[in-house]
C-alpha cells in the first residue's frame, strides 16, 4: 500500500464546508479531484494533512486561513472609477475580473456598484475563513517522471 508523500498522484472525493456549514464546493459524483501531491497543488492545510494517508482513508480536516487562502485584507477592498471597466457594458456585483495588481495580475470581483463609483474587492472569496473538508482517499499511486516534471497529474 502506497502512502501520500510527495510525488505521489492522488485521488480524492470531498465536500468543502464553511463553519456555518454551508457547502461551497465538492467533488462532482463519480470526478474525484486527482492532483500531484507536494507541488502546491491544493491548499497547504489539507495537502499537510493528507500526508501518510493511503487509499481508502477517510478524514475530516479543519483549516485554518493561514493554511487555506490567508487572512482577509481590508486593503483589498477599493472604489475605483467605472472608466476603469473599458469596453464592458454591463458591470454587476458578483462579476470577476483579472486586473493588474503589484504582484501582477490577480482577480477582482464586484462587491457593490454607486453612480459611477464601483467597488471591488481582490481578496479570495474564502480569505478568512476556516474551511472543513470531508475527504475521501480513491487511490494513491508514484508520479511519473513526466507528471513531476509539468508540476501536476496526468
Amino acid at each position: 500500500m502506497l502512502l501520500i508523500g510527495n510525488n505521489s498522484v492522488v485521488s480524492i472525493d470531498y465536500k468543502l464546508t464553511l463553519e456555518s456549514g454551508e457547502v461551497v464546493d465538492q467533488s462532482p459524483e463519480g470526478e474525484p479531484l486527482v492532483y500531484l501531491h507536494g507541488a502546491s497543488n491544493i491548499i497547504p492545510g489539507l495537502e499537510e494533512a493528507l500526508v501518510g494517508k493511503t487509499d481508502g482513508a477517510e478524514l475530516t480536516v479543519n483549516v485554518a486561513p493561514e493554511k487555506a487562502y490567508g487572512e482577509r485584507h481590508e486593503e483589498g477592498v477599493q472604489v475605483v472609477p467605472r472608466e476603469a471597466f473599458q469596453g464592458v457594458d454591463q458591470i454587476e456585483p458578483g462579476m470577476q475580473f483579472q486586473a493588474e495588481g503589484p504582484q501582477g495580475p490577480q482577480m477582482i470581483m464586484v462587491v457593490a456598484i454607486e453612480g459611477d463609483e464601483v467597488t471591488v474587492d481582490a481578496n479570495h472569496p474564502l480569505s478568512g475563513k476556516t474551511l472543513t473538508f470531508e475527504v475521501k482517499v480513491l487511490s494513491v499511486r508514484e508520479a511519473t517522471a513526466e507528471e513531476i516534471e509539468h508540476g501536476h497529474a496526468h
